[in-house]
Parts: C-alpha cells; sequence; structure tokens
C-alpha cells in the first residue's frame, strides 16, 4: 500500500504540474506586446540617446522598419571650426533577424550639429533623426549607436519589433507608436516621441498603429481606449521619518489594477489589406497612462499598448519657476514649504526662490554655484531614477540631490547600498535601498525605497544647513 500510495502521490504531483505549465504557457502566450519607449539611462560624458524601432508594411507592401532616436544636444562636444561651433557623430543602425528570421543589416552615417541651429540652447532640445530600412518579414532586434567624433564615446540602445508576411493568410497589428507636436511647431507636424515620459509642451498627441488583414471574408472591428493609472506622485519622506506602509500608494509606486478611463473609441475595417490607423488626442493632464487597441474578428482577438506618462514642461530639466521652486521641499520646513507652493504668480514665485538661496547663502557670487549645483543634482536625478514619477521625487533622488553620487554602490538581488564612506558599516554614511518588486513586463519600473532610521535626523539636518549657508561647496559631506 505504501508503494501504491507513493506512486498515486508522485502522479498527482506529476498531472498538477503538466497542468500548471500548460496554464503558464497559455498565459504567456496571450500576454499583451506593451510599449514603453526608451528610458533616459544617463552617463555622464557619453551622448544621451534615446530610440524607438516599428516594423510595419510600406505602400506597396513591402516591410520596412522605422527607426525614431532623439540625442541630446546638451550631450554633445562642440568645437569651434570655420568660424563656427559644431559637433560631429557617427551613427551607426544594426538590424538583425532573431527567433529564426535570418536577415541582417548595417547602416552608417556622419552628421554634423550646428550651435546655430539650436532654436534656444537654454531648452531641452535634442536632434530627431529618423531613418526607413527595407526588411522581409520577421522578427528583429535594432541596435543604434551615437559616438561622438570629439571624445570617441560611444552610447548605444537597441529594441526589437516585427514585420507581417503580406502573403500569408493573416490578421496583424503592429507596435503602437506614440507622436507628439508643440503649438509653436505645430507647422513641423506630429514626431515619435521615443521615451516613456511626455513633457506637457507637447499640447497634442496622436497613436498610431498599422492593422493588417489579408482575410478578405474577415471584417475586423477596431477598439481603443485611453485609461489613466492611479500612482503616487509625492516627494520622498525625509531619511527619518517612518517606513511606508505596505499597503500604502508610495510603497506600491503605481496600481495598474486602479484606473479610469479617460478616451474610448470603436471603428470597423473591411477591407483587405494593410491600413495605418490615427488615434488623435489631447494631450492628457499630469500622470501615468496607457493607450491600448483590440482587433478582434471572427473570435480572434489582437492587443497592442503604449504606456507613457505626463511631467513637467521641461522635464527632464529644470526651468520654471514651479520647477525651480518644487525641489526645495528637501531644503525647507514643512510650513515654509507650503507658503512657497501656495504663490501662484510666476514672477512673485521666482522672486521667492531667489531670495530663499541668497537669504541663507548671503553671497551672490556664492549663491549662484550653490543653485547651480543643487539644480544640476535634481536634473541628474531626473535622468537616473525616473519611474512613474520623476527620478527627483525619488528615494534615491532624494539621497542623490543631498549628498551627490554615492563612493560605492553594492547590489544584492533587490538591495541597493549606497556608501559615502570607506567604512561600509558605518549606519550614519551607508544607505540601504530595498526593491519592492523585480521589474518585469507588468510592472517595469527600479522602485528601490530607502531603509529609513531614526538616527539619520542628525546627518539630514547637517547636510541640509550646509546647503543652506554655502559650506557644500566645499565639504563633501
Amino acid at each position: 500500500m505504501g508503494a501504491t500510495s507513493s506512486a498515486r502521490h508522485i502522479y498527482r504531483l506529476f498531472f498538477v504540474l503538466v497542468i500548471a505549465a500548460m496554464l503558464m504557457s497559455c498565459s504567456r502566450s496571450q500576454e499583451p506586446l506593451i510599449e514603453r519607449g526608451a528610458e533616459y539611462q544617463f552617463r555622464q560624458g557619453y551622448p544621451e540617446v534615446r530610440m524607438t524601432a516599428l516594423g510595419i508594411l510600406d505602400e506597396d507592401g513591402e516591410g520596412v522598419i522605422r527607426i525614431a532616436s532623439d540625442i541630446s544636444y546638451g550631450s554633445l562636444i562642440f568645437r569651434e571650426r570655420g568660424g563656427e561651433s559644431v559637433a560631429d557623430i557617427d551613427i551607426e543602425i544594426r538590424i538583425t533577424g532573431i527567433e529564426g528570421t535570418r536577415f541582417s543589416d548595417t547602416y552608417t552615417t556622419t552628421k554634423t550639429v550646428k550651435r546655430d541651429n539650436i532654436r534656444n540652447i537654454r531648452q531641452p532640445e535634442v536632434m530627431q533623426f529618423l531613418k526607413e530600412l527595407d526588411v522581409p518579414a520577421g522578427n528583429y532586434e535594432v541596435r543604434l549607436s551615437v559616438t561622438d567624433k570629439s571624445s570617441e564615446r560611444r552610447t548605444s540602445r537597441s529594441a526589437r519589433t516585427f514585420v507581417p508576411n503580406p502573403a500569408g493568410d493573416i490578421v496583424s497589428l503592429s507596435a503602437v507608436q506614440l507622436q507628439g507636436v508643440s503649438a509653436d511647431r505645430r507647422a513641423e507636424g506630429y514626431a515619435p516621441i521615443t521615451t516613456y515620459t511626455v513633457s506637457t509642451r507637447k499640447d497634442s498627441l496622436r497613436f498610431v498603429v498599422q492593422v493588417t488583414n489579408s482575410r478578405s471574408e474577415t471584417p475586423l472591428s477596431i477598439q481603443s481606449r485611453l485609461i489613466r493609472f492611479e500612482a503616487d506622485t509625492t516627494p520622498a519622506r525625509s531619511m527619518h521619518a517612518p517606513n511606508y506602509s505596505t499597503s500604502s500608494l508610495p510603497y506600491k509606486g503605481i496600481d495598474f489594477r486602479s484606473y479610469e478611463v479617460v478616451d474610448q473609441t470603436r471603428r470597423e475595417f473591411d477591407q483587405p489589406g494593410s491600413v495605418m490607423v490615427e488615434f488623435p488626442n489631447k494631450r492628457p493632464g499630469r500622470g501615468n497612462y496607457r493607450f491600448e487597441i483590440r482587433v478582434t474578428g471572427q473570435g480572434e482577438e489582437l492587443y497592442r499598448a503604449r504606456d507613457f506618462s505626463v511631467k513637467g514642461e521641461n522635464f527632464p530639466h529644470i526651468r520654471s519657476p514651479r520647477e525651480l521652486a518644487e525641489p526645495l521641499v528637501y531644503l525647507m520646513g514643512s510650513r515654509e514649504y507650503r507658503e512657497l507652493m501656495a504663490i501662484e504668480d510666476p514672477v512673485r514665485l521666482k522672486e521667492a526662490v531667489d531670495h530663499f538661496w541668497l537669504s541663507n547663502v548671503g553671497s551672490m557670487e556664492r549663491a549662484r554655484q550653490v543653485i547651480s549645483l543643487y539644480y544640476d543634482r535634481v536634473e541628474q536625478a531626473n535622468k537616473q531614477f525616473t519611474t512613474f514619477k520623476e527620478g527627483w521625487k525619488t528615494d534615491q533622488g532624494m539621497v542623490y540631490i543631498l549628498f551627490g553620487p554615492p563612493w560605492y554602490e553594492t547590489t544584492r538581488l533587490n538591495r541597493l547600498q549606497w556608501s559615502y564612506s570607506y567604512n561600509r558599516s558605518d549606519p550614519n554614511y551607508n544607505y540601504l535601498f530595498v526593491r519592492q518588486r523585480a521589474p518585469s513586463e507588468h510592472f517595469p519600473f527600479n522602485h528601490y525605497l530607502l531603509r529609513r532610521s531614526q538616527n539619520y535626523f542628525t546627518i539630514q539636518y547637517q547636510q541640509v544647513q550646509r546647503w543652506k549657508t554655502g559650506q557644500i561647496l566645499q565639504s563633501v559631506l
């Protein structure tokens, strides 16, 4: 009986594992393709590059990949040549077939950027490079590399895409491309948005997909929906404050289960062939969104989506009076900060920000240096730690702004330790960040929270005083 019972137990366990594997396989195969754009992935001294790739069929039914990339002017090295200030860059695009697709191609070009062509060097301008390359049907990895020829430093970005086979008996839906336009550049038309973040400077958005229907007898229903997720938007708590409750929104970060429908549409497509479908939208307010599209016909359903987040006008840069005022939350008392943020007039708000710095630091020249350092760190935090909220609002962003880049960084599983001392055991100068969830297609963010302690009160107070007195220019901590 013992042997028989053991055999039955093994059989049941095997059956459970098989069923679980089947369910996981089914779940995986139905997992929607959600585009989220590129991250900033900032590295000091290297070209800042973002890119996206979209596989579609052109008007002749031939496969193409449309590559859109943004290259930040401010990350390039300009030199005087022939009476002009110019930067030279090499651009290389490599397309490689994957998942059984046998194809490869390489495209290279050299570009010269003139500083005179930049409308306003103070604005967060980028050079957008667009390229369309012919490819056969299949799955691809696209790798774009930009080399600043003055420093010979290279930045590479990659993306995956697919091109449908028009000769097959298929219904296909491309990835969603997000495009935007500003009121002052409407004559130039919509341009691809390569990042997860969208500036409020873009007053109009447009979502573009290609629907391919090689089954003339199958009319298709095209349904779209724009939804807004509930997400944390608050600045980080003080280092000595209580840790967040596990049920709180700051702890969870963003709740994909809690959302509101902003807009939805329905269309019909009953002609064979491929068609580009555009969904224009007025740019929504600040928040985290998903535009999703479903194509259904004769019981078959295809799903694609594009996630994005609307942030400040000049993001990731700091330009407007309110953008300058908001990060002062880490240097002000709560009452003083509330009074500052209650000022609605931009001129008065800028005067209040200037008064804060000058009245604390004292010297005008010294105040300029402290201001430059502080807001440079705010922008760096935006480029390095932005998730569903601005990088300067994250726990890592707060510590980075106050203390600067860590001397040492140690990573173990979901734990990240920043050290500002040679003694890795010193509790005052070693800060532990814990990632609440590992990044995945369901939660694509590195959401780290500082392990807070009341013992940090003194060290944070001392660091704030260094900023307010200008001593930060002479001391590391």
